[in-house]
């Protein structure tokens, strides 16, 4: 028996897990989510309305801010569905990394990467809150909505990442390596942490996979999303889940495995939601409007200037890296910011735009193979962009290769 858990514990529970099956795995339990709760699975929301306490706590009225009366300040991140289930992502995440040993403090020596992050993390906090969802909402588990606003916020997010990616190779953002004279020391390790920290991150997934297991004695809605939040939690720190990362490899490297992990993830929770919706669960439409697409461009191109999406730094912050608790904090402030200035820039924006529901719009057979056909697309695309990038760079490769021989 102890063999059989030691080898349970190293495959599973140690090692990272397969990013197509775990992104796969978050869609189903996206969809589950959805058919439980009513709700979708979203956190900047939930971030905003944090802001909003913040603001309250220092003085600042905010019950009159139209953005507020949309998404709701009712309850406290105790008992608000999106509330539990953003703290059952921490938990989940801090327990995986515990379980790997994978926690340390890693603080960020340059301020202009400090700088980078909050600036980032708030250019995509803005423009999730504008376009009503981030990577979450508005992508993965908006497009099973089969909501138009999704479609258009994920094409801009694209566009956003591939100027992201531009912008941050300039020289500007490079980082002078600093040699320190003397030799490197190896800093000893107790053999014993590990198996503190695993030990350590048992309990804590324990702990709160308990207490939602008691919520839902009381309340089935609130402990199944405190459930979920623990699962989407294991789920993006032991794949390491990033969409960043997904947007970023493809206009990089070429490299297009989490783009479609992320791709197989979406029809995957797309016939779930779809399921549900035809049991009588309304689906969340927002407004499809250029509020999408100035979000989905503003976020892109926040989340690669940042390093991180919501996610990334989620996992990574709980991971002990110091840059992304500050892309989280970026991403607060610029969410609250876009409640402050929402009445300003949502008439012209948003509201006076329809809410269009591909169901509606083509019947419920014709939207759900309009929705399986534009993601069918994006994943030809997706495959097209990978073969060509890769082809010019092996070209590239052999010509170099010539000149060099001088053949």
């Amino acid at each position: 028996m102890l063999e059989i858990w030691q080898q349970f514990k190293q495959n599973y529970l140690i090692k990272y897990w397969n990013p197509v099956a775990a992104v796969i795995a978050a869609g189903l339990l996206s969809a589950y989510y959805f058919g439980v709760t009513g709700t979708y699975w979203a956190v900047t929301g939930e971030f905003t309305r944090w802001g909003g306490h913040a603001l309250q706590t220092l003085g600042v009225d905010v019950s009159e801010w139209s953005y507020y009366k949309i998404i709701g300040m009712e309850g406290t991140i105790f008992t608000r569905i999106d509330g539990v289930m953003i703290l059952g992502m921490f938990a989940g995440c801090i327990s995986a990394a515990l379980w790997a040993n994978n926690v340390k403090w890693r603080n960020q020596p340059h301020k202009r990467r400090i700088v980078q992050a909050l600036i980032g993390g708030a250019l995509a906090g803005f423009g999730a809150r504008l376009a009503m969802g981030c990577n979450l909402a508005s992508l993965f588990t908006g497009i099973p909505q089969f909501s138009v606003h999704a479609w258009f916020f994920t094409l801009a997010t694209a566009i956003g990442t591939y100027f992201g990616v531009k912008f941050t190779l300039l020289p500007m953002f490079r980082v002078k390596l600093e040699l320190k004279k003397g030799a490197a020391k190896l800093k000893e390790t107790d053999p014993k942490q590990a198996s503190r920290r695993f030990w350590l991150g048992m309990v804590v997934f324990f702990a709160y996979l308990i207490a939602s297991l008691y919520v839902m004695t009381h309340s089935i809605k609130l402990g199944f999303a405190m459930f979920c939040g623990l699962a989407f939690g294991l789920l993006i720190e032991r794949a390491q889940i990033c969409f960043t990362s997904a947007f970023r490899d493809l206009w990089v490297t070429g490299r297009a495995y989490m783009a479609k992990a992320i791709i197989f993830g979406i029809m995957v929770g797309t016939i779930g939601v779809f399921s549900y919706i035809q049991l009588g669960v309304s689906p969340k439409i927002m407004w499809a409007g250029p509020n999408a697409i100035v979000g989905g461009l503003l976020f892109g191109f926040g989340i690669v200037l940042a390093g991180g999406c919501e996610t990334g730094w989620m996992y990574r912050s709980m991971e002990g890296q110091v840059h992304f608790m500050w892309v989280g904090l970026g991403n607060v402030i610029g969410s609250t910011y876009l409640a402050y200035a929402w009445d300003d820039i949502a008439p012209a924006l948003a509201l006076d735009y329809e809410k269009l529901n591909l169901l509606k719009s083509f019947g419920p057979v014709g939207g759900l193979l309009v929705n399986y056909g534009l993601l069918i697309l994006c994943l030809i695309a997706v495959i097209w962009w990978e073969r060509r990038f890769l082809a010019k760079a092996k070209a590239k490769i052999a010509a170099s290769a010539q000149q060099s021989c001088g053949c």
